[in-house]
């Protein structure tokens, strides 16, 4: 005993302080997450129940009948998921909005939310595509000169392939704006508008998302993007093949000042005198369902 108490005495003392505990990522994760189930400031509960129009359809409900399809992510997933949507159409001018799916990624996934702005909204993005869309204009302009002059020179027949302009806002493949997040409670981010050569190029190569929006793409032919264009451009591709509906669910919206029967009309709207139809009928036969989405023509 004595021997112990003289040897700790010549040790040199050993400090107290101790290396703090790594932050673990779930721990960073449920930090982040932690404000979706807080009440935001301003808000008060009382008039909650007269807020009867929504951007957002009924998640609970759509989580079930994913579920039952076998394709669910669970209920605590779908509840995280249906208060990130929320914190999206607080923040952002929509009039419409739904969960669009979960792509999974080498690092991280994304969750994916389709959205519709209002009327005026999203003006800044659409400010600097029109810039981006001039200046490849220019582009095309000062290739176009000198590819004339080429010609004169060289007597030539040949022709490069015109570029196809990209569809504006609200049409086509850019009918709908995409946003996409990690993880539900981090900040979502707006993807570009997708260009028919992205998804040309889309089409021809096979690649794993990382889930870095800003990753280039490595492949043969070239992509003309990085991951966010390379993403959007699969979304389009995914929307315009893979939504159906049963047969009668949706009919033609009556729009004014369209009377010629041979423009192709896009616009749908919910049948009101749709009454059904059995789910062992739509169980055997694929005749009672329809592609309700306009596919996406070959360049």
């Amino acid at each position: 005993m004595s021997q112990e108490v003289k040897r700790a005495g010549l040790q040199n003392t050993q400090s107290t302080l101790r290396d703090t505990t790594p932050i673990s990522t779930a721990t960073v994760l449920a930090e982040q997450q932690r404000a979706l189930f807080s009440r935001k400031a301003g808000e008060d509960p009382a008039h909650e129940e007269y807020l009867v129009k929504t951007p957002l359809p009924n998640v609970p409900e759509l989580a079930f009948y994913l579920e039952q399809a076998g394709v669910g992510l669970g209920e605590e997933e779908m509840h995280r998921v249906f208060l990130a949507l929320k914190e999206l159409v607080d923040t952002q001018p929509l009039q419409r909005c739904r969960f669009w799916g979960k792509i999974l990624g080498s690092e991280s996934n994304y969750f994916v939310a389709e959205g519709e702005f209002q009327e005026g909204g999203g003006e800044e993005d659409e400010t600097a595509e029109e810039e981006a869309r001039k200046s490849e204009h220019r582009v095309d302009d000062l290739e176009a000169v000198a590819e004339h002059t080429v010609n004169l020179l060289q007597k030539s027949a040949d022709k490069s392939m015109p570029v196809v302009p990209m569809e504006d806002k609200g049409t086509g493949a850019n009918k709908y704006t995409y946003f996409v997040c990690r993880e539900p409670g981090m900040p979502w981010v707006r993807l570009p508008s997708v260009t028919p050569a992205q998804i040309i190029a889309a089409r021809q190569i096979c690649k794993f998302f990382t889930g870095r929006l800003d990753a280039p793409i490595a492949s043969s032919p070239p992509f003309p993007g990085n991951e966010a264009n390379y993403l959007r451009a699969q979304i389009a591709r995914i929307s315009a093949s893979t939504q159906v509906s049963p047969l009668g669910f949706y009919q033609f919206a009556e729009e004014e000042g369209e009377e010629d029967e041979e423009t192709p009309r896009y616009s749908l709207e919910e049948n009101p005198d749709f009454e059904g139809i059995p789910v062992s009928e739509m169980a055997e036969s694929l005749s009672t369902w329809v592609h309700h989405v306009p596919h996406i023509l070959e360049q």
